[in-house]
């Protein structure tokens, strides 16, 4: 009753409102006629004085604010008065309205200064503030209103939507009379992940004209569903690049985005799909994570999650799933089921009321669990109602309006619930769902759920402990298979109510089935990484979810996912396959039971891009006009369709006083260059022509018309324009330019041209020229090009008259070597045969070699015979002469851009015929040409080896052009796994000198090498070949392998060494020194084969002859080392060298007399010889400056140094070469400190010759009988004269008749008691002090009485 009471209160409002409204737009349409009338009648003062009749807008009649209920029309009006007329634009929260953006949602009308904004079937998201916004020459005028969508409670979604809200400007931008042209630049392709990564799709967008601070709306969708900002998905908008990131991809990603941007003027979309692979199974043979996690069915205390089942098994059939929750704000999941489940849904139940939850889903199959898929949306455990008050979101300004019911009723029982269903049923679970009591305002209103097996009337509670608070309940351990009915009742405070009918008997299984197999699967060419898989729907396929598509390569028995996420239509374009490469596809079906058996395989499918009928050809000119023709010319359409163009039509109609006639074809057998001469033309009549291009797909659509051309013979003396400019082999600085001469020559025949270059965004003035020199050839090379620049080119002609007109610009061409571009390479084979080699990697199917000599086709095939095979292409020179001197260039067709090409100019052309020659006559290669060695025994060893020779090769050997042969004399061996060839004699008698020569000979290639051994060249070997048959014959016995030498060792020890081989126990050494047998003794060793003598501290009785005699029965060895005179001297020099370097470096000391540089060796020798240095002049040397050694340590004493003692010192020690100097530098601050050290040293010497000193004469204990005289007498030094006190017990006494003290000659100090007591024991002390110093004695008195020794006696 309240509902209709409100309605019909609504609709009489409604009705009023229209009544108002007719007669406020009489009265506006009175008052606009009055108005016409002023108007006309003030025409001509209009036009007289137009700025006095200009004012800015005004509102006659301002829109008023409505509140309506949900689905009815608003309109709202508005009444606007302003000359010149003013342009009126409705904002809705100050956004523009566009009508056009939204067909049949907004309709604006403006007739008469009246204008009206009528909103149709109106939702809450049309609750807003409206805005209509008047603007003339003389200002601009605002007025507002305001719209309020009602509706019921009970009414209510429960998922309600976010009102849409205007993007917040900076602050207001002009748009009236404003078109925007939005353009999609830079856009991001087809894309590639795997789940955690991170992607980012971005595209810069190019709107014109650009207006300060103006955004337009942008817009991300997914599978054309909108997406928000959200913790998955980030957007940004720079003022000129929208991007979209996704920060943790999920297969939940993978699918179709759409850039959408929208403008007044309309909008642009870009869409490119996504595909996500899975992450690496944690477990080897584990499936790959569900998907699509999302909770359905959301009550007090259960909900209902639902999935999608991966594409990937792991190899293995999955067994079923877990489903796991989380209370929002913690991070503890828990596992929500015991067993696994196949079907993808599943009721989780404990939920505790007014908490949300998160969910996620793990597959398992035989081999593990995967990972888990990404968690759900949280959801809340309470009624749906309440969900949809608090999601529900207030109007911007005026506050959402619900309509409530009345307050519940206490004390009722409720009645019982109807429409009791079984909503779902599985193996698991059965799901029941019904509808409260139909009366309102019960309270706390819970549920029971009670069972039957069907066929019994034995009813049992299944909730018995707690009520259900849903009208929503799902059981579980049911037998399977059973069948059972189930009724509810209500229950509340005030008791339990009567049960609901039952449910008709349901079976314990699955309801829903597995879908079939999907039909035929159609493959089809689309792209050169892409094929569309079409197929047929799987048949009477319930609650389908979608589809997945695998492929594998033919042959390999792999497949693969093509997408990771179900898609819900028959079509698929599956990406990312390998070009050239042959593929079958297989479907399945998925649906909640889950994944249906694969379809048939289908068909092989070759990627490679389909073929279409070519773009329409651009940039139609005229190259030259006669009276009744002209020669057009155009470019090549930017796409080809995947094909060879066959052939252009041309189509041409006549124009006349701009008004274009009827279309006549031009030509009926297709042209296959891109230039024409349409004849049959009319002079002096203009025409428009349009041109197609044909393939094997068919011909495609016509060109834009042409500029109109006037037909009129040209009688200018300069050409016309050449054309048909080709770019070839773009590298990082340089390309090739190719072009046709003019058809129109001019006067005179074309002599040459010019070739103009500049930057692609650089201004006109910035066209300069490439060659100053007029060029003869239609092509070019253009070096010195900036890496990554774009450039344009144009190209002049020129004749005797002149420079003529400039071609068609070139499209814009950078300075780029694209990956994996090649070079035509030279070959020239085993036979000798020249070849050019091109190779290209980015082939397609339909891609041809194309070889051309000086950028023109080969005619003369009599030259050059071309191979191709595969990717691989070359031209053969088959008499190779000057003719063949050329540019030779190859293009591969349907790449983009594939070239090269390679100048074969005289002198290389001489360089290849010299190979030639040498492959077609080889030489044998040789390692090393013929040697001579010496082997063991001095036996003559010739040699050479050979780079590479077969098992036919043979070797003549030749002596004095004789050839010799294996014998006595001549042993020869041919190694011809190694190429090594070798002759070898015992001996070299003189009849052996002459030339000796290896003649090689292998199939066709030979070679020879010779050696002469002539002169002393011979004689030479000769020599040395006698010499080592004696060593031979020398180490047959004990030997010397090292003669007797010396070496210093760094503690300047002489050891004499010499290394022996051959010896044996019998064997003895003898050392001699001077023909005198030196004793063995601990000087002499024999230690792996070397024998020594150490002499520990050489000196000159050292020198002299010494020998080593090795001796046994096979014989004897000698070894002399002389060490007299230059011998024993340069022994001495090396020691002296060891002893130099083993110096530390100079340093620098005070002494109480002066100064001390001093440094130390390891071992000094007294034959050694050193020399001191003063600022590099040896130092004489004086009492006052002396030099000297004490043991390793050799030092200069300068003695009372003055200033004039600074300076650089040095000592130098002398080994007979260099020598080795040790310097420092005694001046500034070190001598300064080592000059107040001396000072302070003398001084302290000083003080310490002179200080007062006790020097003796007194005992430390005196022990003496009472009555005795004691009398202790000390000497006293110091100078000056000490000052002597005695103390007693440290205190100071004085001289008396009892203690006398006397001090005499300043010497002598003496103690005398004339009889001592008792009191006169203690400790006593004499102290003696001057200037220098003080020093004390002490001593001790005891003095005892004769009694009291005697007692102790006894």
């Amino acid at each position: 009753m309240a509902r209709r009471d409100l309605f019909t209160s609504g609709l009489e409002m409604e009705r009023s409102e229209l009544i108002s409204r007719k007669e406020t737009m009489r009265e506006s349409a009175e008052r606009i006629t009055l108005n016409k009338r002023i108007h006309e009648h003030e025409e001509h003062f209009k036009r007289m004085n137009e700025d006095s009749l200009m004012h800015a807008p005004e509102f006659v009649i301002k829109p008023r604010s409505h509140t309506v209920w949900e689905k009815q029309c608003v309109r709202l009006h508005c009444t606007v008065s302003g000359w010149p007329d003013p342009r009126v634009v409705w904002y809705k929260n100050n956004v523009a309205l566009d009508p056009l953006a939204n067909p049949g949602k907004y309709k604006i009308e403006s007739r008469y200064s009246v204008h009206s904004l009528e909103i149709n079937k109106c939702d809450f998201d049309d609750t807003a503030q409206y805005r209509v916004s008047a603007m003339n020459s003389q200002g601009e005028l605002s007025a507002f209103a305001s719209v309020v969508v009602k509706r019921f409670k009970g009414e209510m979604d429960e998922f309600l939507p976010a009102p849409r809200r205007a993007i917040t400007e900076v602050g207001p931008v002009s748009e009236y009379g404003i078109t925007f042209q939005t353009h999609i630049v830079d856009k991001f392709g087809v894309s590639f992940g795997r789940e955690g990564e991170t992607m980012s799709l971005g595209c810069t967008v190019i709107i014109y004209p650009a207006l300060h601070r103006y955004q337009p709306e942008v817009e991300w969708y997914r599978d054309d569903v909108l997406l928000s900002p959200s913790k998955w998905t980030h957007m940004h908008w720079s003022g000129d690049r929208a991007t979209l990131t996704l920060t943790h991809l999920n297969k939940e990603d993978e699918g179709l985005y759409t850039l959408r941007v929208t403008t007044k003027s309309g909008y642009e979309t870009y869409s490119a799909y996504v595909f996500v692979r899975d992450a690496d199974a944690e477990v080897e043979g584990a499936p790959a994570a569900p998907l699509d996690v999302r909770c359905l069915d959301a009550n007090k205390d259960y909900i209902i999650v639902a999935w999608k089942q991966p594409a990937v098994d792991g190899g293995n059939s999955i067994l079923g799933y877990f489903v796991d929750r989380c209370e929002v704000g913690t991070t503890h999941w828990i596992q929500c089921n015991d067993t696994p489940v196949k079907f993808a849904r599943f009721p989780v139940t404990g939920l505790v009321e007014g908490r949300s939850y998160i969910f996620r889903v793990r597959a398992v199959n035989k081999s593990g669990i995967s990972r888990p898929s990404r968690v759900s949306e949280p959801v809340a455990a309470m009624d749906p109602a309440d969900r949809a008050r608090m999601r529900g979101t207030s109007a911007p300004w005026t506050g959402q309006i619900i309509v409530t019911e009345e307050e519940p009723a206490e004390g009722i029982v409720p009645s019982k619930p109807c429409d009791l269903q079984v909503t779902e049923a599985t193996k698991n679970y059965v799901v029941l769902s019904w509808k409260p009591p139909g009366e309102k305002g019960l309270e706390g209103v819970m549920y029971y759920v009670e069972k039957c097996v069907s066929g019994t009337d034995s009813w049992q509670r299944v909730n018995t402990e707690i009520p259900v608070k849903s009208p929503r309940f799902a059981l579980f351990d049911l037998a399977e298979g059973k069948a059972y009915r189930f009724r509810v009742r209500c229950c509340n405070s005030a008791g339990v109510g009567e049960p609901s009918d039952p449910t008709e008997a349901t079976t314990v299984g699955d309801k829903l089935d597995i879908p079939s197999a999907p039909g035929k699967v159609i493959p089809t060419r689309n792209t050169d990484t892409s094929v569309v898989v079409s197929w047929e729907a799987s048949c009477n396929a319930k609650e389908l979810v979608g589809y997945y598509i695998e492929g594998s390569i033919v042959g390999s028995n792999v497949w693969e996912p093509c997408n990771n996420k179900p898609v819900n239509v028959t079509r698929f374009i599956c990406h990312g396959l390998i070009t050239g490469e042959k593929y079958v596809f297989r479907v399945r079906a998925v649906n909640a039971a889950g994944i249906s058996q694969f379809s048939q395989e289908s068909e092989a499918v070759e990627v490679k891009a389909a073929i279409a009928s070519p773009a329409p050809p651009y940039g139609i000119t005229v190259l030259e006009c006669v009276r009744d023709s002209m020669v057009l010319a155009w470019k090549q359409p930017s796409f080809i369709g995947g094909a060879d163009i066959t052939g252009y039509f041309v189509d041409y109609r006549e124009v006349i006083d701009g008004v274009p006639g009827k279309w006549h074809e031009a030509n009926i057998k297709a042209v296959s260059e891109r230039a024409y001469r349409v004849s049959d033309l009319k002079e002096n009549k203009k025409y428009q022509f349009q041109v197609r291009a044909a393939n094997m797909a068919g011909v495609g659509i016509p060109s834009l018309p042409s500029n109109t051309f006037l037909c009129e013979e040209w009688t200018i003396a300069v050409p016309g324009p050449p054309h048909d400019l080709q770019i070839r082999e773009a590298r990082n600085d340089s390309l090739v330019l190719l072009w046709k001469p003019p058809v129109y020559q001019g006067r005179d025949p074309v002599n040459g041209f010019y070739v103009d270059i500049k930057e692609a965004d650089a201004p006109e003035e910035a066209w300069r020229g490439v060659n100053t020199k007029a060029l003869e050839k239609t092509y070019t090379k253009i070096k010195d090009l900036k890496e990554g620049e774009k450039y344009v080119f144009r190209v002049r002609a020129q004749n005797k008259a002149g420079v003529g007109k400039v071609s068609d610009v070139t499209e814009p061409v950078p300075a780029l070597t694209k990956p994996g571009t090649k070079e035509i390479v030279v070959d020239v084979d085993d036979d000798g045969v020249i070849s050019l080699n091109f190779e290209c990697g980015n082939m397609t199917p339909d891609s041809k070699f194309v070889w051309s000599k000086n950028y023109e086709d080969i005619t003369d095939t009599s030259r050059l015979t071309t191979e191709t095979k595969g990717t691989k292409s070359k031209v053969v020179f088959n008499r190779p002469g000057e003719e063949d001197i050329g540019v030779y260039s190859c293009l591969v067709t349907h790449t983009d851009g594939a070239s090269s090409s390679y100048t074969l100019s005289e002198e290389e052309l001489k360089r290849l015929l010299e190979i030639s020659h040498d492959h077609k006559f080889p030489i044998i290669p040789l390692k090393s040409d013929l040697a001579v060695e010496l082997l063991e025994k001095g036996r003559v060893r010739f040699w050479l080896q050979a780079e590479k020779m077969s098992n036919n090769g043979k070797v003549d050997y030749v002596f004095n052009d004789n050839v010799v042969s294996q014998g006595e004399k001549y042993k020869m061996n041919f190694d011809k796994n190694t190429g090594v060839i070798e002759m070898t004699m015992e001996s070299l008698t003189p009849a052996d000198e002459g030339t000796y020569t290896f003649q090689l000979q292998d199939g066709k290639a030979t070679n020879q090498s010779s050696l002469v051994l002539i002169g002393d060249v011979f004689k030479q070997l000769q020599k040395e070949s006698e010499f080592q048959r004696k060593e031979y014959f020398r180490k047959q016995g004990p030997h010397f392998i090292e003669y007797l030498s010396w070496e210093v060792t760094p503690e300047c020890c002489v050891v004499l060494k010499c290394k022996v081989g051959n010896m044996k126990k019998e064997t003895s050494a003898l050392w001699h020194k001077d023909r005198h047998q030196i004793k063995v003794d601990e000087h002499l060793g024999f230690a792996e084969g070397v024998l020594k003598l150490e002499i520990a501290q050489i000196s000159k009785k050292d020198a002299g002859v010494y020998e080593v005699i090795l001796k046994d029965d096979r014989g004897q060895d000698t070894s002399t080392l002389n060490l007299t005179d230059q011998g024993f001297k340069d022994l001495m020099n090396e020691v002296f060298s060891v002893i130099a370097n083993s110096s530390t470096p100079l340093k620098i000391t005070s002494t109480d007399e002066g100064i001390r540089l001093y440094t130390f060796v390891s071992y000094y020798n007294d034959l050694l010889q050193v020399t001191w240095h003063y600022k590099d002049s040896a130092i004489a040397f004086s009492d006052r400056i002396k030099s000297g050694v004490v043991g390793e340590q050799l030092w200069l004493q300068i003695t009372e140094p003055t200033e004039k003692d600074m300076g650089k010192y040095a000592i130098e020690f002398y080994d007979g070469k260099g020598g080795l100097r040790r310097t420092v530098d005694l001046s500034g601050q070190a001598f300064d400190d080592a000059f107040a050290e001396f000072q302070r040293l003398k001084a302290a010497a000083i003080a310490e010759r002179n200080r007062a000193r006790v020097a003796g004469g007194l005992p430390d204990v005196v022990t003496i009988q009472e009555g005795k005289a004691l009398n202790l007498t000390c000497n006293i030094s110091g100078n000056p004269v000490p000052e002597v006190t005695w103390l007693k017990n440290d205190r100071e006494i004085t001289s008396d008749e009892h203690c006398i003290l006397k001090f005499e000659s300043g010497k002598f100090a003496s103690f005398t008691i004339t009889g001592v007591n008792t009191s006169d024991s203690g400790k006593y002390s004499i102290l003696v002090k001057n200037k220098y110093g003080t020093e004390s004695g002490d001593f001790t008195v005891s003095v005892f009485i004769p009694e009291e020794a005697g007692g102790k006696k006894k």
